[in-house]
């Protein structure tokens, strides 16, 4: 039969189930027994602290102890008078032993009626089955929720990504490992918090619908705020704002949030994701250099036990210090072209021309620099690597070097070839800070959409007067996936980025 064929007949089956489950709802509506009209059930354990409690009792001990679980059925074996299913709740699973001569002949009857997938509340006492499984024998179970939806095919479960990644719910319930992930997220984020905090770190926040949507290179998204008729954007980046805080004299302040950037989507990149910017006043990139440095040490280990974390085909070592490399010198590393002896923008496109590496007609010196690091270089950097001194042209809001004015004191943090973080000593002169603005607006007009405007309010903060001070920008999901490790970033955000089927 071929794929054709078999289309229609698997859809009746399907339509099949559904009108049996409704119809098994209709039965208990018309008994009384609505399971939708519970409110609540006393719930006083769960599946993994269960186990982990009684792991040491022997095959047909019991422990003596009543506990009350509630979460979905996901399986079901009916023998006669007795019957074994898997009750898997946020914690994990555990075997129940539903017996009729224990729960009573009419509420046995309603339990074999009830399907895989359906929220049920289960009392019982904690024992240990003949041959060894832990589990629960139920004095009685309760019907919470009717699923009125078979879940995905048991042996296959769910793989196909488009839809695990629209129907995260089926994903959660049916793929363990993808729970795994989500929880060690929440660990991973408490864990930042809980580092900064120690650090005297402040938590702030800041507007997400801002009318200039500056601090990074992106295309922003634009909607209009009907109330004050004005067009606003939604924010690309955390900078400018907490930026303001430091000069307000807050001194040290971070923010984990979502921003948004209209561009495209592919296993690092989603147009809203989250990032966590941190401003501290008296210091410069160095100092971020050694907090960044301590801060993915300290989240390690207290999230995966270890500094030693697998990715993909690598071993990734966040207990040796990381090594540091100005990006002169990783791309004469790694192209063999020194840029110390480009004396200027012609010679370095010819070169670049000789190099086969392309590059725009505005472009400039510090431009094609660049270019050549991301073509040479990134891939190479699998090991943690501060990639320090980034040209000015690419840094509108980083201050100069005093002895290379030509370049900045900026780091990027590379691990497994990917940028991980983006750290400045910040630009804290107004006077500099409106020229590179101008420079800015020169390149809006000649069509680059993510150039940034002058934002004339966080001039006059400048003016006010803003400490020395060292800024960074993590990129949470990529922090995640390395610790997860995750192929791409759709598998660490609950809710990506999907494109409508309609």
């Amino acid at each position: 039969m071929s794929e054709m064929n078999r289309e229609p007949a698997q859809q009746e089956d399907i339509s099949e189930l559904l009108q049996i489950r409704r119809d098994k709802l209709t039965q208990l509506q018309e008994a009384g027994q609505d399971p939708f009209v519970l409110t609540k059930y006393p719930v006083d354990s769960h599946a993994a602290p269960v186990r982990e409690k009684y792991e040491h009792l022997q095959p047909e001990e019991e422990a003596g102890t009543t506990v009350c679980l509630a979460g979905r059925m996901m399986s079901k074996r009916v023998m006669g008078k007795a019957s074994f299913s898997d009750l898997q709740d946020k914690s994990g699973s555990i075997q129940l032993y539903v017996r009729r001569d224990l729960i009573g002949e009419e509420e046995y009857a309603a339990f074999k009626k009830m399907d895989i997938g359906d929220v049920i509340g289960v009392k019982g006492d904690v024992f240990r089955t003949k041959k060894g499984e832990l589990s629960i024998k139920a004095s009685e179970v309760t019907l919470l929720s009717k699923s009125l939806r078979p879940l995905p095919e048991k042996f296959h479960g769910l793989t196909d990504t488009d839809t695990r990644y629209r129907q995260r719910y089926l994903d959660l319930i049916v793929n363990p490992e993808v729970r795994d992930t989500f929880v060690k997220r929440s660990q991973i984020i408490r864990e930042i918090r809980n580092f900064l905090d120690a650090q005297g770190f402040m938590e702030v926040e800041t507007p997400m619908l801002v009318s200039n949507a500056g601090g990074a290179a992106a295309r922003p998204f634009e909607t209009h705020y009907n109330a004050l008729n004005e067009d606003v954007k939604l924010r690309i980046s955390l900078e400018l704002y907490l930026k303001r805080l430091i000069v307000g004299g807050l001194e040290r302040v971070y923010e984990i949030g979502r921003v948004f950037r209209n561009e495209g989507v592919d296993t690092r990149h989603n147009p809203e994701f989250t990032l966590m910017e941190l401003y501290q006043a008296y210091t410069d990139y160095n100092g971020m250099m050694d907090l960044t440095e301590n801060m993915f040490r300290h989240v390690a280990q207290k999230v995966c036990g270890t500094t030693l974390i697998p990715y993909a085909e690598e071993m990734i070592d966040l207990g040796k210090p990381f090594e540091r490399m100005t990006m002169l010198e990783a791309v004469k590393k790694y192209s063999g072209v020194d840029f110390d002896e480009i004396p200027d923008t012609e010679a370095a496109k010819k070169v670049a021309d000789e190099k086969g590496v392309h590059y725009e007609l505005r472009h400039t010196k510090g431009d094609i620099l660049n270019l050549f690091f991301e073509e040479f270089v990134e891939e190479h950097l699998i090991q943690p690597v501060f990639i320090m001194d980034h040209p000015v042209e690419i840094s509108p809001l980083t201050k100069r070097k005093p002895d290379k004015p030509e370049y900045v004191e900026r780091f990027e943090l590379f691990i497994y070839g990917r940028e991980m973080c983006n750290a400045y000593s910040e630009l804290n002169d107004p006077i500099d800070q409106r020229q590179r603005f101008a420079e800015q607006e020169k390149l809006l007009a000649q069509g680059d959409e993510e150039a940034n405007h002058t934002d004339e309010d966080f001039l006059n903060a400048l003016e006010i007067g803003m400490p020395p001070t060292g800024g960074i920008g993590y990129g949470i999901d990529r922090l995640v996936m390395l610790l997860t490790n995750s192929g791409s970033i759709r598998d660490v955000l609950l809710f990506p980025t999907m494109k409508s089927k309609e």
